[in-house]
């Protein structure tokens, strides 16, 4: 298996590592052409205005939403999660608008604010150790989207997504590969 991850900016490294500690080829991914021939595409985190301008100056964001859309397999983690949503709340920026929710950017607070936390995951027997760093959460999800896990706003009490799934794309607010456990990295190979 060959897995891309979208090697502009953020921490692609650490997702490549998780890729070929399973056994895959992981491949860094910084022109259209590198597209054409991957099982599966991470979008790292980082800072989503930033991924977004460059993958407009190297000419990626339609390639990337035609490879996504005829049904590439892709994980999209914090930064990479709001560079794939239909929309962000509040700002404008370029956006994959492949995954039908509305993001809210930094929603936790600031970088002082991040945290960890253990997250029940739908399909999964044991917790997920979730690292949340200026974290987005998802603020609106479409029909078509299912909720795989989410948390609880301690000032209002309300419930916000965290991870989601809309048939080939899974998304997560928190970084999954600056922890130990490779479960969220083995969903994407198996919905490959």
């Amino acid at each position: 298996m060959r897995i891309g991850a979208l090697a502009l900016q953020g921490d692609f490294r650490e997702h490549l590592a998780v890729v070929r500690k399973l056994g895959a080829e992981g491949v860094e991914v910084r022109t259209p052409e590198e597209l054409a021939d991957l099982d599966a595409l991470i979008i790292p985190g980082g800072e989503s205005t930033t991924i977004g301008r460059l993958a407009t100056i190297y000419g990626l964001i339609d390639p990337l939403r035609e490879r996504i859309v005829a049904g590439l397999p892709v994980l999209g983690t914090c930064a990479g999660m709001i560079f794939l949503a239909a929309a962000t709340k509040r700002y404008e920026q370029p956006q994959l608008e492949v995954l039908d929710v509305v993001v809210e950017r930094n929603a936790f607070g600031r970088q002082v604010d991040s945290f960890e936390a253990d997250l029940a995951v739908a399909g999964l027997a044991d917790p997920v150790h979730a690292v949340f760093i200026r974290a987005p959460w998802i603020h609106k999800v479409g029909s078509d989207v299912d909720v795989l896990a989410a948390v609880t706003d301690p000032g209002t009490g309300e419930e916000h997504p965290v991870f989601v799934r809309q048939g080939r794309i899974l998304a997560t607010s928190f970084h999954p590969e600056l922890t130990e456990d490779t479960r969220i990295h083995e969903l994407l190979m198996e919905v490959s």
